[in-house]
């Protein structure tokens, strides 16, 4: 039997619609049974999680109430100990009022004791003064004298004790200062000069030239003089033709001059003309020589004490010094020997050698142009170094050799003192026969002019003095003053080079006859 089309399509509906109700309701009733058993379950998590949030409620409360109870129990303690250290505060705030108390107490006691001390002081004072003018009435009553004459009596006795105390006490400084000054500039002198010893010839204003013959005299003198003459007045020198045999001498205070004149002259007798032109020629000629031979000078003396790097000029005016005296001595040797004096003593005292020996090479180097300048030959010197750039320590040293200016280092000390001893060096220097015997006399009638001095001598070429005073006028102690006192005026009133010794002589002699 065949099935219409429409009929199977209906039944086929039918069972689709049959299956998706019997699918919806068997997914119903799984769906319910699956809602049951998770409400099943949710309902036991639930009771658990409240049993569990039960359970720790109940921790909790513990824990707090535990906590509360440490936290108490802290607090409490913290009290305790709080008010034990605010009684042990207290306690000792009251002993220490109490202290307070106790040394107010005290004060107020020996401030009392001290009032009553000062009552009895000043009744004790009062009653000191009233002894005291008691003893002054009698005292003046019985001495005679009143309260001021006899004080004016007693300081003429303090001061005559005084004088003496003071006399003993320089005398005992001066020989103590003076031995160890003594034998400290003695070894340093002694070992500069020691390992420096120049020889001084002392050098005079005249020049002789020898001649080949007499004959030459005539020639040098030349028709009615014009040579001598034209000669004279061109070298500025005098020209002193005598009888003494194959000799003219050239006098001159300017060594300069002579030299260049000596040089001119010797010149002429080689060639052998002479006449005003020729005279002109061999003077140029010998200007040109001396020039050249004063700067050879100069570079000399610095290579010799090993000053370097010194201006060229400065270089000429050391050199023009070797024709210069002093005394008799040649000053650029006496400026070479001060230099190595310096460095020498600044060597052995640590002081500067390089600026001591400078210094005590240029410390005369004003003398070079004294004759050409106004002024002393220090206040030249520090112009001319100055104008060539010298060191201030240097300038300094040298403008205080001579005592004008205060030496403020110890290289100024230095050349100051290696001067005096290059000057006072025996034989180093001259001097004229009036002028030696006006400085012995002058240092005789200074020592003869203090009180007490019976006779004085100079002696040593003037070197030392030697005094003889009253025993009876002059003791011990007051003979120390009087020779300080010698020495002091001395050095104001006169010049001299070196040093003068005073020696004071004071001798008691008792004579008594055996009859």
């Amino acid at each position: 039997m065949v099935v219409p089309t429409g009929v199977f399509v209906l039944i086929l509906l039918a069972t689709l619609v049959i299956a998706g109700l019997a699918g919806y309701l068997v997914r119903k009733v799984v769906a319910e049974s699956r809602i049951g058993s998770a409400e099943a379950l949710a309902r036991q998590l639930i009771e658990e999680g409240r049993k569990e949030g039960e359970a720790r409620k109940r921790e909790a409360l513990l824990e707090a109430k535990e906590e509360v109870h440490r936290l108490r129990t802290d607090f409490e303690r913290e009290s305790r100990e709080r008010r034990q250290e605010l009684q042990q505060l207290e306690r000792r705030l009251l002993q220490r009022e109490e202290a307070l108390e106790r040394r107010a107490r005290q004060l107020d006691e020996r401030e009392e004791l001290m009032r009553a001390r000062e009552r009895d002081l000043d009744r004790a004072e009062e009653l000191v003064e009233e002894l005291r003018l008691r003893q002054m009435t009698e005292l003046e009553r019985t001495a005679g004298m009143s309260r001021d004459e006899a004080r004016e009596l007693l300081m003429s006795q303090v001061r005559e004790e005084m004088r003496h105390d003071l006399a003993v006490m320089i005398r005992q400084m001066e020989e103590e200062a003076r031995a160890e000054a003594d034998r400290r500039a003695r070894e340093i002198i002694a070992n500069a000069v020691q390992r420096l010893a120049a020889e001084y010839v002392p050098e005079l204003t005249v020049s002789v030239v020898e001649l080949p013959g007499d004959e030459m005299k005539g020639r040098i003198i030349g028709r009615e003089g014009r040579n001598i003459r034209h000669f004279e007045a061109l070298t500025g020198v005098d020209l002193i033709i005598d009888d003494t045999p194959e000799a003219v001498v050239i006098s001159c205070f300017d060594p300069i001059r002579r030299e260049i004149a000596r040089m001119t002259l010797e010149k002429l007798i080689a060639d052998g003309r002479i006449h005003p032109a020729k005279i002109e020629e061999m003077y140029a000629k010998a200007v040109e020589e001396m020039e050249e031979r004063i700067r050879q000078e100069g570079e000399r003396a610095c290579y010799e004490v090993g000053v370097h790097n010194l201006h060229p000029e400065l270089v000429k005016l050391l050199g023009r010094l070797a024709f210069r005296t002093s005394y008799g001595q040649n000053i650029l040797q006496h400026s070479i020997e001060v230099a190595h004096l310096c460095a020498l003593m600044a060597y052995e005292l640590g002081a500067d050698v390089n600026v001591a020996r400078r210094a005590g090479l240029l410390h005369d180097i004003g003398k070079a142009l004294d004759h050409e300048m106004e002024g002393t030959h220090l206040t030249i010197g520090m112009e001319i170094l100055q104008k060539y750039h010298e060191s201030e320590e240097v300038i300094h040293a040298m403008s205080c050799h001579h005592g004008d200016f205060e030496a403020k280092t110890i290289e100024a000390v230095i050349v100051t003192a290696a001067d005096a001893l290059s000057a006072a060096r025996p034989g180093a220097r001259r001097e004229t026969l009036e002028a030696y015997i006006r400085r012995l006399r002058q240092l005789e009638e200074i020592a003869s002019s203090f009180p007490g001095v019976a006779k004085a001598y100079a002696i040593q070429a003037g070197r030392e003095v030697r005094i003889m005073v009253h025993p009876d006028q002059v003791d011990d102690a007051e003979a120390y003053l009087l020779a300080r006192q010698i020495a002091k005026r001395i050095e104001r009133e006169l010049q001299y080079p070196g040093q003068i010794k005073v020696t004071l002589i004071r001798e008691t002699r008792v004579t008594e006859y055996a009859r």
